[in-house]
């Protein structure tokens, strides 16, 4: 499984400025909306829905158009979840700060958000550590994976992908 986030948080998170992953969910979710439902996935980078006034410090520039099929996609990220909540107390979310590029506009629209399972005044979180991979995964950008969902399924990643991991090391604040 795969994890779609926006490209400059997978490279916040590759590069050790974000330990958090905060998520309210898309349309596409399902009833139930949305849950870290896998403790260990792959990032998956995408630019739907992602501008850059939505994130905080260097962050900022210019937006990019969504993948279009054919395009390379390269999975250079592997995600193991030490925890994940739901947290219901904006003190608590605000806490995060340090932990993630988010701004904090962004991260109040989607605790404020209500849909598809959940409720105003909560906003899911995810502590992860990050593992890059020796070498990228490089496949064509397909149609199955665009879309308004958090989860995507890959085809099978290379024999080889475990070998060599590199664990990213988290290069803020702990809360």
């Amino acid at each position: 499984m795969a994890f779609k986030e926006w490209q400059p948080v997978c490279a916040a998170l590759a590069d050790g400025r974000q330990s958090v992953i905060l998520r309210k969910g898309g349309i596409h979710e399902g009833r139930d909306g949305f849950s870290f439902a896998h403790e260990k996935f792959f990032l998956f980078p995408t630019r739907f829905h992602a501008s850059p006034e939505q994130l905080k410090g260097p962050e900022s520039g210019e937006a990019l158009p969504e993948w279009q099929p054919g395009d390379d996609i390269k999975i250079t990220h592997y995600i193991e979840a030490e925890w994940a909540s739901t947290l219901t107390d904006w003190a608590e979310v605000k806490r995060l700060e340090s932990q993630h590029i988010y701004g904090e506009q962004t991260v109040r629209d989607r605790f404020d958000w209500q849909g598809r399972g959940m409720n105003s005044g909560s906003i899911h979180v995810a502590k992860v550590k990050v593992f890059a991979l020796a070498a990228p995964w490089v496949f064509p950008y397909e149609a199955r994976y665009g879309g308004c969902r958090s989860w995507v399924k890959l085809d099978s990643p290379p024999d080889d992908w475990k070998s060599g991991l590199i664990p990213v090391i988290a290069r803020i604040d702990a809360p």
